[in-house]
């Protein structure tokens, strides 16, 4: 039997199980649990997986993961936690110095998910306990309540032989642990950090709006009537009783939890069980929480309502939305959101309205198959309506129709965001496709680098504008532990793929020759892709490379396709760029995937670019002369050089070398790039587009979504020189 069964429910991080798997301390099995049918990649013999289907919930899960365990003492996780450094150890001698305890408390951190210090809110509470093992008696400020169920250690044969376990619902921790108080016999603390908690900036159920706040109602009245069946003295079902109706008031006040017709309900019910539980002889709390508690011990909603109202107002004038430039469409804008939710409308947008590209493209396509009573329109700006493809309805960006189908839409759907002024309307799904998988930083991460936190702007308006997302697109797990950091809301991740890449796993050889010969690649040549990113320390377009003395080295078997990043689609960057007719500038070509499926090879520096075009399994060049500065004033989300999809080169000669020496084609490019591929192309698999069409505008349940194919069972598009023929070469 191991010392220690550590349960994680909610879909665990990897981070979280490795923060387990890393411990000094190994007598322990983990236990993630969740509803796929497969264990996590994880082989550790420790490591057993549990079950438990989505509809359960987080105390379903976690019941699932208290049959199962094995051990003497259950540590619960949250799937975002992460064990301290020692923790097993620590907890391991506290218990070898207090023999065994019902039940061990413990620090914890909990770590704000974007800036400023971890707080640590136990350790107030736990410090003026006794030293050793004590009775509840001796500690009625320990009430269960106000610490959480994830870090504290349980002894499994008390919690068996009190049949406790979670709660069904909401508030479960309430529950729980008022419960585990209440009959536990013997306790301890340990007054150090155990487990470190992400906050999330949203997502928090119990803070959200919605019927669900009643069940704190129900877990409050759970735990007291025990209390009151068991005898529990007076001295510890005060504080029990105080600490409860602290966080019934708190949601009672709130101006925005209860739904507005349900708040008296919710208040009145509440004053019948204070007036019912109120021990004898309890003494109110001083100052505005003692009124608070005569007025619910009155049942008096009016007053209580009324105490409450000049600090609602006070919050909701703080909050305005941007507004719509010019008294005109302002006005206009209004009364169309007045006007009925079009439940068969759509609202595409790309690159802030730079045409029709990339995921919300393949998208809108896949959904005129899939979805045809939906009616789509594509936003873009007035100067790339001549390029549009046939057959796509537009709205040029400013115009009136713009602001009639944004406020009409059911879905919107960008691969950037919606500008400010875009009102998110009850009913309306919004969809975040991303447009790139995260190598530098993104979001609030920006905030630490001043040249890009600069040209950003504010951050504030940035996760207003985020807080408008039901679904973000999701193309690795790497990009889902980014965007949950940089952009954090309460939406649903839709780790699917990214819709524009389906086309590397459905073109034929003949799409390939057909758009090589449209942009002009000599047959027979081998095409290298040249797409730098853009460097925000610097201005205007700088290619990084003298591509002209490149063509010189490779010789006349080889062509470069130039693709400058979109920020430089311009005339002024245009006369910037190289001309020489073994140099085919493809910057203004719409479609970056038709690029991509024209190239035998790629050679990148740090453009997203890359992450794309490794579905494609064909050779890879790194060419890295500023990594150093690109970290330091960009940031990045991981050592990009460390795990290269291929060779690497810090200098133009080493960069030739790289070709005349066939490295960029041989074997170990081979398999830096299956290394590559394996972790970044997890998603795609020609199918993303469905998945998002079926998920979304379909409403198809997640569960019945199907996940991505095996990466080796899929078939790339075929280079046109295949790479058996570059390396010969």
């Amino acid at each position: 039997m191991p010392r220690f069964s550590i349960i994680v429910p909610s879909a665990p991080r990897r981070g979280t199980l490795d923060s387990v798997l890393a411990q000094s301390f190994g007598d322990f099995e983990l236990i993630p649990v969740g509803d796929a049918p497969d264990a996590p990649a994880v082989r550790d013999s420790r490591v057993v997986p549990v079950r438990s289907p989505r509809s359960s919930g987080p105390a379903g899960a976690r019941n699932a993961g208290l049959r199962a365990a094995t051990g003497a003492y259950l540590l619960f996780l949250d799937g975002d936690d992460s064990l301290a450094p020692g923790a097993l150890a620590a907890l391991d001698a506290r218990l070898a110095e207090t023999g065994d305890v019902d039940v061990l408390y413990a620090e914890h951190e909990r770590v704000p998910w974007w800036e400023g210090q971890p707080a640590n809110p136990a350790a107030a509470l736990l410090a003026t306990t006794p030293q050793d093992a004590f009775s509840p008696a001796e500690a009625p400020q320990l009430t269960g309540v106000r610490l959480p169920a994830w870090g504290t250690l349980y002894r499994r044969s008390f919690l068996a032989e009190h049949r406790l376990d979670f709660p069904d619902g909401h508030f479960t921790d309430v529950g729980f642990g008022g419960l585990v108080t209440v009959h536990a016999a013997r306790v301890a603390v340990l007054r150090s950090v155990v487990v470190r908690h992400l906050l999330r900036r949203q997502g928090e159920r119990e803070n959200e709006p919605g019927r669900h706040h009643a069940e704190l109602l129900d877990r409050t009245e759970l735990v007291l009537d025990r209390a009151a069946e068991l005898g529990l003295s007076e001295d510890r079902s005060g504080p029990l009783f105080e600490q409860l109706f602290a966080a019934v008031l708190k949601t009672a006040a709130h101006p925005t939890r209860l739904p507005r017709l349900r708040r008296r309900a919710f208040f009145r019910r509440a004053g019948r069980l204070y007036r019912r539980h109120r021990p004898a002889g309890f003494r109110r709390p001083a100052g505005s929480l003692g009124v608070q508690h005569r007025l619910l011990a009155a049942g008096a909603y009016t007053a209580f309502h009324a105490l409450h109202t000049a600090r609602r107002k006070a919050s909701a004038a703080g909050r305005r939305v941007p507004r719509a430039k010019g008294l005109r469409t302002r006005l206009h804008y209004r009364r169309q959101l007045r006007r009925r939710i079009d439940p068969d409308l759509a609202v595409y947008c790309a690159y802030w309205g730079r045409g029709y590209a990339c995921n919300p493209a393949a998208i809108h396509a896949k959904a005129a198959e899939l979805a045809p009573h939906i009616r789509s329109v594509f936003l873009v700006t007035a100067d790339q309506v001549p390029a549009l493809p046939a057959g796509v309805d537009h709205a040029v960006i400013g115009s009136r129709r713009y602001w009639q189908v944004l406020a009409r839409a059911k879905y919107l759907v960008n691969n950037a965001n919606f500008e400010g002024a875009v009102v998110k309307r009850p009913g309306s799904v919004h969809l975040s496709t991303q447009h790139g998988t995260p190598l530098k930083k993104m979001g609030v991460e920006q905030a630490a680098y001043p040249v890009v936190a600069a040209a950003t702007g504010s951050f504030d308006r940035l996760l207003g504008r985020v807080d408008r997302w039901d679904y973000n697109l999701s193309s690795n797990r790497l990009s889902t532990e980014v965007w949950e950091r940089s952009f954090p809301a309460h939406y649903e991740m839709l780790e699917y793929g990214y819709p524009r890449n389906d086309v590397y796993y459905t073109a034929t050889a003949d799409d390939v020759h057909r758009v090589r010969a449209q942009l002009g690649v000599p047959e027979g040549r081998t095409a290298l892709l040249y797409a730098p990113t853009h460097r925000d320390h610097r201005t205007g377009f700088d290619g990084r490379l003298d591509l002209g003395a490149l063509c010189d080295a490779l010789g006349d078997d080889f062509v470069i396709l130039l693709r400058a990043h979109y920020f430089y689609d311009s005339p002024d960057d245009d006369r910037a760029r190289p001309r020489d007719e073994r140099i085919i500038d493809v910057t203004g070509h719409r479609c970056a995937e038709d690029v991509c499926l024209a190239a035998d090879a790629l050679v990148t520096d740090y453009s997203s670019i890359v992450f794309d075009y490794a579905n494609l399994d064909r050779p890879i060049v790194v060419y890295a002369d500023d990594w150093d500065v690109y970290r330091e004033t960009r940031g990045v989300t991981f050592d990009f050089l460390g795990a290269p999809p291929g060779a690497v080169a810090r200098t133009p000669d080493e960069l030739t070398a790289v070709f005349r020496s066939g490295r960029w084609a041989d074997a170990e490019a081979a398999e830096l790039r299956a290394r590559f591929r394996a972790r970044f192309c997890e998603f795609d698999d020609g199918r993303a587009a469905e998945r998002v069409v079926r998920r979304v505008l379909l409403g198809e349940p997640a569960e019945r979504i199907e996940p991505a194919v095996p990466l080796a069972r899929r078939t790339p598009a075929p280079a046109a020189v295949p790479t058996a023929a570059l390396t010969r070469s």
